[in-house]
């Protein structure tokens, strides 16, 4: 039988993976720039991890995970998300009692998701994520969706929509849970078996229901923003005063709601209002959790963080035409004529990678007008040609492919001759 990709994976191909390394390397950046550091968590966790962090009665949790057994009996799954597993470790390795406070996190990594594949969504995917721990601070929340919207402006995206809402303390949660539960009880049979399971367990659930979307008793349901309590809409003001101070346009939407217990206060989603980027248009979502560390066995320690991506991202990218400025080429590619020339050439091309020189040479004997197909192929910026003549001479010609202007140098020169040309 031949041995192909499983089923919802990709392989990333040269030429295609310098998209990731970029948005990759501007991920790290902006989180450097905004005092986040990074946190790498295993690829497996406890299965019982993710049945609290993310809930029980969650899409992820019931229908989605993979999940299975070790030698030891244990149940173990691939992380479906980053949230869980960084608050585990924050929790375990008691990152809450470092001075330096709140503990500002974040991730890169593949994520696991048995679910249909399709334009955008894979069972194994790359997401970018934050978490910033510590602080009940409305401002931070402010800073968490600000870093999230530069990061998609300074890759070059500019058809974005924010969408935010609040989603109350617990009081108003609570509230707002009753009102859910006498809107939907008398009707509930008429929804899906998993809705019908989700009233008295999570009634807010039922909203992301994607089965029963179009049932009428969806938009009428109550929302979260009329059982707002004083202290909840003070909250959700200074979140939006301090958006608006940063000139960062937002929509208020009270049908935007984070499904588990835990998510209070601040909501929000980011999406692509590209032409063509297709039917699911949100990039990114996140919200405040100021219940999930206590639900993981650490102290009462607030936290807010979003996750997106890589790959609805770079399907953004493509829907808005962005060509990302990645450097390609080489910046010399080494030609050699006769064998004393070749061998030569051989620690002449390590020096050059040792001083910062990307560079590279002929491995397959080839002819001399081949050799330079191919560095025409690599995008060479220059072509140093060394023949057994300029060898005894000790010296090596240059040429720059872009004027076509040809010197020679001398071979104790040349590494210093191409660190001042490039």
């Amino acid at each position: 039988m031949k041995i192909q990709i499983p089923r919802g994976t990709q392989d990333i191909l040269p030429g295609t993976v310098e998209r990731w390394q970029y948005v990759e390397k501007k991920a790290r950046d902006i989180c450097s720039r905004f005092n986040y550091q990074e946190i790498r968590t295993p690829i497996f966790e406890s299965t019982e991890l993710f049945q609290r962090g993310v809930g029980e009665t969650t899409d992820v949790v019931q229908k989605e995970m993979y999940t299975f057994k070790d030698r030891g009996d244990r149940s173990l799954t691939l992380r479906p998300e980053g949230t869980a597993a960084a608050v585990r470790s924050f929790v375990e390795n008691k990152l809450f009692g470092q001075p330096q406070q709140p503990t500002k996190l974040y991730y890169i990594g593949p994520m696991f998701r048995y679910e249909r594949p399709q334009s955008g969504r894979m069972r194994q995917f790359v997401q970018f994520g934050i978490e910033a721990l510590g602080s009940h601070d409305p401002a931070i929340d402010a800073e968490v969706i600000a870093l999230a919207m530069s990061f998609y402006k300074e890759v070059g995206l500019k058809r974005l929509k924010l969408v935010i809402n609040s989603l109350g303390d617990t009081e108003s949660r609570t509230a707002h849970r009753q009102a859910l539960m006498n809107h939907f009880s008398s009707r509930v049979n008429e929804f899906c078996s998993d809705c019908q399971s989700r009233l008295e367990k999570n009634p807010l659930r039922i909203l992301d229901c994607k089965k029963d979307r179009n049932h009428e008793l969806m938009a009428s349901a109550p929302a979260i923003i009329d059982y707002l309590n004083e202290e909840s809409k003070q909250y959700f003001k200074k979140v939006q005063a301090y958006l608006q101070a940063m000139d960062i346009d937002f929509v208020v939407d009270p049908n935007l709601v984070r499904g588990l217990d835990y998510y209070n206060h601040t909501a929000f989603e980011i999406m692509s209002d590209a032409d063509g980027f297709g039917a699911i248009t949100t990039l990114s979502g996140g919200g405040r959790y100021n219940g999930l560390v206590q639900e993981l066995d650490g102290p009462e320690t607030p936290g807010i963080g979003f996750a997106l991506s890589i790959e609805r991202l770079l399907m953004a990218l493509d829907a808005e035409n962005v060509e990302l400025p990645i450097e390609q080429g080489l910046d010399c590619y080494l030609v050699s004529l006769g064998d004393g020339a070749k061998d030569r050439l051989t620690p002449l091309l390590y020096q050059l990678r040792a001083n910062g020189i990307k560079a590279d040479k002929d491995y397959l004997n080839k002819k001399l007008k081949a050799q330079f197909k191919t560095a025409d192929r690599l995008q060479a910026k220059y072509v140093a040609v060394l023949g057994d003549e300029e060898l005894e001479k000790g010296i090596i010609s240059v040429k720059e492919m872009a004027t076509g202007e040809q010197q020679e140098v001398s071979l104790t020169e040349i590494v210093d001759f191409l660190k001042r040309k490039i």
